[in-house]
């Protein structure tokens, strides 16, 4: 199957936008981030101007380590999957995608419910799969600190596992509800998975009938070196952070490469980087903008959130100071995509400011400011030099970045014939142009 078009995805991590102090915006809504309408309109804006999916980003806890976190950022969020269920009545199209913990949930709860999201949609479920770095995250589940980050992995790994061979222990055709005979189901066609390993011991069979697609479309997001071999092994979507077209094209090759050791085609898997959008008229009104969203982080709040990433304390450093030397990625617990940007931000030998600066408003995601034109040639440049399937589209502030974006960018990108203007039929995997999976336990009998 291919793809005709650039994949765009419409992503939000805070209700007010994909930067930690949006809801300060002037632009910003207030209270109504709560509320269904809010996230109606969003999809609504998304689904009006083909967008592929809305991206809903999250985290099982409250970031407050540091009193500034509770005080200043948008911590509190609306648990995803609840959000995207009610969205799946509203909308016909967009793909719908949830992040979820696999380190602090059961693979039968969450097969169970991506399943019947899938359902209810359409076909239209995405489970983007987390590993939890956050030890404030760790304490809402029993633990005092973050599991070790090999063993998330490998737990994670396992977890994936048993979710495919759940919603394949239901086959296509095992469902008969049959009235005359009295047959609901040929029980020759469900099937108990029977795993037992080393984290999970899953009997089976799930108690819901296999998904419109298989399975979900699986999206991964870390850079570490375990996070890109989960996503080579069970990933049909990777969202990346790259700052320019060389370093997105190493990315793609060493993808390649480690989509050849699990036996799947370059193609099984599409690359989408983080980007911010910020439209302007004028190189002048884009640094207004910058300018704008820049003084609405506190100072202490950067600074914490850079002590966040490299779990230590630097508020007694220097503010306008380098960074201090960063741990080993070998001993690191946290999540070391973060701790990989960090020494990335050191080696250009920036500040503590302008770190903070730049994980507040968009973590590491560039930030591609000017007209639509500008915008678009931006993203054309990369999606035509190979380095990316598409773009996920991180807005400042909701929904009004994302308003303009789809009003001015994505006309312009329809009219140079990369960004679809109708949506096709079928399920989110065939949008996507990814190929529903064959059900494993009918292959391995």
């Amino acid at each position: 199957m291919g793809r005709e078009h650039m994949i765009l995805g419409a992503f939000f991590f805070n209700p007010q936008g994909d930067n930690r102090m949006s809801w300060r915006h002037p632009s910003a809504p207030g209270f109504e981030v709560f509320s269904f309408q809010y996230y109606r309109d969003i999809a609504s804006l998304a689904e009006a101007a083909c967008l592929d999916a809305l991206f809903i980003a999250d985290h099982v806890a409250i970031w407050d380590t540091y009193e500034s976190n509770v005080a200043h950022y948008a911590n509190a969020r609306l648990e995803p999957i609840t959000v995207l269920a009610a969205l799946s009545a509203a909308t016909r199209h967009l793909g719908l995608i949830s992040t979820l913990s696999a380190s602090y949930s059961e693979p039968y709860n969450v097969a169970r419910m991506f399943a019947s999201l899938d359902h209810l949609s359409g076909g239209r479920a995405a489970w983007n799969v987390v590993t939890s770095g956050m030890n404030e995250e760790a304490m809402n589940f029993g633990r005092d600190a973050t599991v070790e980050h090999a063993h998330r992995y490998e737990r994670a790994a396992e977890y994936l596992d048993v979710a495919k061979a759940l919603w394949d222990s239901w086959e296509d055709e095992a469902l008969k509800l049959d009235r005359e005979s009295g047959q609901f189901a040929d029980a020759t066609k469900v099937h108990r998975i029977a795993h037992r390993g080393n984290h999970f011991n899953v009997r089976g069979p799930l108690n819901v009938p296999r998904p419109p697609q298989g399975h979900p479309v699986i999206v991964q997001a870390g850079s570490s070196n375990d996070g890109k071999n989960l996503a080579a092994a069970h990933a049909d979507l990777h969202f990346s952070m790259c700052r320019s077209v060389e370093e997105g094209l190493a990315y793609r090759v060493d993808f390649n490469e480690r989509l050849e050791r699990y036996e799947r085609a370059p193609q099984s898997l599409k690359i989408l980087p983080g980007i911010q959008p910020v439209l302007a008229a004028s190189a002048a009104e884009a640094q207004e903008k910058r300018e704008i969203l820049d003084s609405l982080i506190p100072e202490r709040l950067g600074v914490d959130l850079v002590s966040s990433w490299c779990e230590m304390d630097l508020s007694g450093l220097p503010i306008d100071g380098p960074l201090p030397d960063l741990p080993d990625e070998g001993s690191y617990n946290g999540q070391r995509t973060n701790l990989a940007r960090l020494k990335s931000f050191k080696a250009q030998n920036m500040t503590i400011r302008q770190v903070a600066r730049q994980l507040s408003i968009s973590g590491a995601a560039p930030v591609v400011a000017g007209t639509a034109v500008e915008i678009a040639d931006f993203m054309e440049e990369w999606y035509r030099a190979g380095v990316c399937d598409g773009f996920n589209l991180m807005f400042p502030v909701m929904p009004e970045d994302l308003a303009n974006f789809t009003y001015h960018v994505v006309p312009e990108l329809q009219r140079r014939g990369l960004a679809q203007s109708s949506y096709s039929e079928g399920t989110l995997r065939d949008k996507l142009g990814l190929l529903r999976p064959a059900n494993r336990l009918v292959l391995e009998r």
